[in-house]
């Protein structure tokens, strides 16, 4: 019986650590502008970013963003978007609530791998900005054979 309670306290010792630690990284957090876990910005665009084999795939959520307001910049494995999003009313209107308030945003991504920039193609529809980023050949795998 003695063992059982030794154990248990040990579980409630390393518990009482465990909390104290997530507390340490929270306050951590809060006091560097980071939010909650390391969350991204509320302006920011949620990205997908996929490995289709000879491409990477990335699709970002954009709503209220037109074309002419979006900047895409690659060099390398590195990626960036940024842009702005209006919030106004039509002429004659009223608002009576705002949720989705004026802002301006940009990301940057280091990409797994280098990215051929002249072959990147890129569509924005319906608040999705859908970018195909095809590999380099120096980035894609090679089959080597063995003499």
């Amino acid at each position: 019986m003695t063992r059982w309670q030794d154990i248990h306290g040990m579980l409630g010792a390393m518990d009482l650590f465990r909390n104290q630690m997530n507390s340490l990284f929270n306050e951590f957090d809060r006091s560097h502008g980071y939010g909650q876990s390391w969350e991204i910005a509320e302006t920011s665009p949620r990205t997908n970013l996929s490995d289709t084999g000879d491409n990477l795939e990335l699709i970002a959520e954009l709503p209220g963003v037109n074309r002419e307001e979006l900047t895409v910049k690659i060099q390398g494995n590195y990626l960036e978007i940024s842009g702005s999003r209006r919030a106004d009313a039509p002429e004659g209107y009223t608002v009576h609530r705002a949720e989705r308030p004026a802002a301006t945003f940009s990301r940057s991504f280091t990409l797994p791998y280098e990215v051929d920039a002249a072959k990147v193609t890129a569509t924005l529809k319906d608040g999705l900005l859908t970018m195909t980023l095809p590999k380099s050949e120096a980035a894609k795998p090679r089959q080597i054979s063995i003499q």
